[in-house]
């Protein structure tokens, strides 16, 4: 049982920056980062794969957020800049030990361990 803990959200302004880090318990080579807005369906920010040989964002957040993997702290981090309103969501962090096709990594049925999410709130 992989165990995903979460930290780094809050309250920012827009324009503002955040990194939320997820520490893992045992690796898995595919991780991701989902957000749920309430009211809205979670949805895919940012996914890795073996810690770096493949990367993929959601168009949403493309050359804002960073996703990267430090596999000696057991930590994958998502650094967000220019934030804005619409990233207001509950993050979560989210695992699967095995090659999830690019097709499927951005879906939430395709990880089996997830994070408690961390609320990120960007105010005008």
């Amino acid at each position: 049982q992989v165990q995903l803990v979460e930290s780094g959200g809050g309250s920012v302004q827009v324009g503002g920056s955040l990194r939320l880090s997820c520490v893992f318990s045992e690796y898995s080579s595919t991780m991701a980062w989902f957000r749920q807005a309430p009211g809205k369906a979670r949805e895919a920010v940012a996914d890795i794969y073996n810690a770096g040989d493949v990367i993929d964002y959601a168009y949403t957040v493309k050359g804002r957020f960073t996703i990267s993997q430090d596999n000696y702290k057991k930590t994958v981090y998502l650094q967000m800049n220019s934030l804005r309103p619409d990233d207001t969501a509950i993050y979560y962090c989210a695992a699967y030990n095995g090659w999830v096709t690019q097709d499927r990594r951005g879906e939430a049925s395709a990880y089996t361990y997830w994070g408690q999410g961390t609320q990120v709130t960007v105010s005008s």
